[in-house]
């Protein structure tokens, strides 16, 4: 009978987080750090890098590495590969995680703009981030994809171009899971629904709204940042070996709750009569 091994142990594995400086890329770094990985932060600003970085520096293990990059600029995501390869020998893991979500809008009246940025940060530059630091993980005989995906893939929302574009990230990935699965690559995806960070604290701020969001979600309540991270540290890990162009959902059974919703409020809570 083979030992029992802490699968999700990253130890020693350079793990590259985009958008790093947000609530989820945060998480998604401090998880990767304490299980083990040599962290590579990224984000436009330096900033909110550095003081990440000197947090979990406190903490031990792999000194962080901090790298400004716009992820709308091809050849900063090649020379951030291309410096990764250099000093730390390449990704083995990379978390795609950035993104954004412009102000709502419907199809109709979206600006060119912004259906533009959403579609450059959210499908074209984890496409260029797979293919460039992918090139060390081909080199290498295996590695590990997770790119941030949403459930606004699956339902449509107020934000026309957010939908197309994580629905974009689920091809994506499956695509790749194909191509690059021959070299030992695995590609997935996770597709949160209410999370709550600094981004999205303002749908909370007007008890009422948060109340009618609230009650979409069975659980009743959103996911912490915490929560997908260790989700997204899951996949990237080798518990989750033979896991290859899925997509994991961590909405708190948001997709399923539609019908209940747009019942009468008295059957809206399950009874525990019979």
């Amino acid at each position: 009978m083979p030992a029992v091994v802490d699968g999700v142990r990253l130890d020693g594995r350079v793990a590259v987080v985009t958008g790093a400086a947000g609530g989820i890329g945060q998480a998604i770094a401090r998880r990767f750090h304490a299980l083990g990985a040599h962290v590579v932060m990224m984000d436009q600003v330096l900033a909110p890098l550095e003081l990440l970085a000197a947090e979990l520096l406190e903490l031990g293990g792999a000194k962080p590495v901090p790298v400004i990059c716009d992820l709308t600029q091809a050849e900063q995501i090649r020379d951030a590969a291309v410096k990764i390869q250099k000093d730390l020998g390449g990704a083995q893991i990379l978390a795609a995680n950035a993104g954004v979500l412009r102000p709502a809008s419907s199809v109709a009246d979206i600006d060119i703009a912004d259906w533009d940025l959403t579609m450059a940060v959210n499908l074209r530059a984890p496409f260029l981030c797979a293919r460039y630091f992918g090139e060390a993980m081909i080199a290498a005989g295996k590695g590990a994809i997770v790119i941030t995906g949403s459930v606004a893939a699956h339902l449509p929302n107020t934000t026309a171009a957010y939908g197309p574009s994580k629905a974009g990230v689920l091809a994506l990935a499956r695509q790749l899971a194909v191509e690059w699965g021959p070299y030992g690559i695995r590609t997935n995806t996770i597709s949160p629904g209410l999370v709550r960070t600094p981004l999205s604290e303002h749908f909370y701020a007007d008890p009422e709204a948060s109340a009618r969001r609230l009650a979409t979600v069975p659980l009743g309540r959103p996911a912490t940042a915490d929560e997908i991270a260790a989700l997204v540290a899951f996949l990237a890990s080798d518990a989750a070996s033979y896991v290859n162009g899925q997509d994991l959902v961590a909405d708190g059974g948001m997709q399923f709750s539609a019908l209940r919703y747009s019942a009468p409020p008295q059957f809206q809570r399950g009874s525990a009569s019979q």
